[in-house]
Order: C-alpha cells, then structure tokens, then sequence
C-alpha cells in the first residue's frame, strides 16, 4: 500500500482565500507519512478534484483518504463529491459532477460538523470581542441549505457547536442562524429582544475570509446593533491540528 491523502476545498476567486488553505494544508504535508495534494471543488483551475487525484496517482498512491474540508455535512458539495467518486446520495439531489477517474482505493472522511478543537478555536476569535461573557449571548452564523435532509444536518452541527461554545465561554445565551434561508437578521433582532441588556456577538462560521465574511453577514444585519471582527478559521493552527488528526487516524485504521 501506498498512501495519498486528497484535501478538497471549496475553492474561491479570492487568491488570499486559497492562500490560506494551501498554507494549512503544506503545514501539515511534512508531518505525515503519505503524498498530501490540496485541490478544488471548482475555480481553481489547473487543481481541481481531478487533477488532485491525478497526481497522487502519478505518484504511485494505491490508497487515497479524501478529506473534505468543509464546515458541515450539510454541505450539498460534500455529497455531491462523494456522489463522484461512487458512493451513493443522501437524498434525492443529484450531483452534477460526474464520476472522477481513479484506480486507487478510496476512503471518504467527514468534514468539520462540531468538533471540539474547532470550538476551541471558534472561543479564541470571540475572546477578542468578549468583555464579560455573562451579559453576552452568541449568534453563530453558517451558511446552511434549503435542501431537505441538508438543512437538517447544519441544524444539528449549528445546534451542538452553539451550545458547546455557550458552555466552555460561560455566555449567557447562544443561538444560530443561516444565511440559507436567510435568517440571520431576524434571530438577531430575536435575541435582542428576548435578551435586553445582553450584547450579542456575530459568529461567522466560514472556513476563509472572503465574500461571504467581508460582504454577506454585514449586508444582511446592517442597521442592527452587535460585535463582530469577521475573523474566519484561518490562519489558525486549530484547523491543521485537525487535518493532521484526521489523516493520522485514517491511517492508524489502515496499519491495522
């Protein structure tokens, strides 16, 4: 066996978006013992998903660990590509990427949902804006879905990272939002509401800044009352710990 390990993103115009992930992503390639290629779900041209597989190949990988680093298995994107490399739906939508070409043996992991050390993480980016987190409450803001079963998912993933947050920073209140559907306007003039004193901070679940950090979430509360620095998850060392656990445990599995 030999062992390859393929990180897909979801890819951006944004040179500064890819940057931080390729960044994360080479930060990690020395410390495991198998040929590691970061590639695209789209936008990227010349790394896309196919072109990852084709290196590793190129490279003699007979076992690949797809990781797909996403924020939540509500992604439709991280069912679309596991629709490509063979493996079946979990619902009715249908991805259109076709089928990737590959001859290795493929193992397809999961993406973030809400792992603790990214909570950790999410803690340390409110740090900055907290001042005493018994008069604060948390609106964590995710992308989402409208799709059946997909919406299900960000709100289990939004619903556990929320209260995980809540609980290790001692705020006094927490809730989430979506952007898809949008509802991050009206459940911060909720909370507002139902929490009078309380200062709220705006927690933007995105793995990169960019569009979404930078012009999304501020458009859509714009004329409301809250804190927020639009700090993404990277740079941050939380994520390269995480890719780096991942991958070693897939691997561990495969040595055994």
């Amino acid at each position: 066996m030999k062992f390859g390990i393929l990180i897909i993103s979801h890819g951006s115009r944004e040179a500064e978006w890819v940057r931080l992930v390729d960044e994360a992503v080479h930060s990690i390639a020395t410390k495991v013992e198998a040929k590691v290629v970061s590639a695209f779900l789209e936008i990227v041209e010349g790394r896309l998903i196919q072109d990852g597989i084709d290196e590793l190949e190129r490279h003699g990988v007979t076992e690949i660990f797809v990781l797909p680093l996403f924020i939540s298995s509500g992604s439709t994107h991280v069912d679309e590509i596991g629709q490509a490399f063979g493996l079946p739906p979990v619902s009715d939508l249908e991805g259109d990427l076709g089928q990737f070409r590959f001859h290795a043996k493929i193992t397809y992991g999961k993406p973030i949902d809400d792992d603790p050390e990214i909570a950790e993480l999410l803690l340390s980016t409110i740090s900055k804006l907290s001042e005493d987190p018994s008069k604060e409450a948390l609106l964590l803001i995710g992308h989402g879905s409208k799709e059946p079963v997909f919406h299900d998912r960000w709100v289990l993933g939004l619903s556990k990272l929320v209260e995980r947050l809540r609980e290790l920073g001692n705020f006094a209140n927490g809730d989430y939002a979506m952007l898809l559907p949008d509802q991050a306007s009206a459940k911060l003039i909720a909370m507002q509401q139902e929490l009078v004193g309380k200062t709220v901070i705006v927690v933007p679940l995105f793995l990169s800044k960019g569009y979404f950090t930078n012009h999304v979430i501020p458009s859509r509360l714009e004329g409301l009352t809250y804190k927020y620095n639009g700090e993404a998850m990277l740079p941050h060392p939380a994520i390269e710990r995480w890719l780096e656990r991942r991958i070693s445990n897939w691997m561990l599995s495969k040595r055994e």
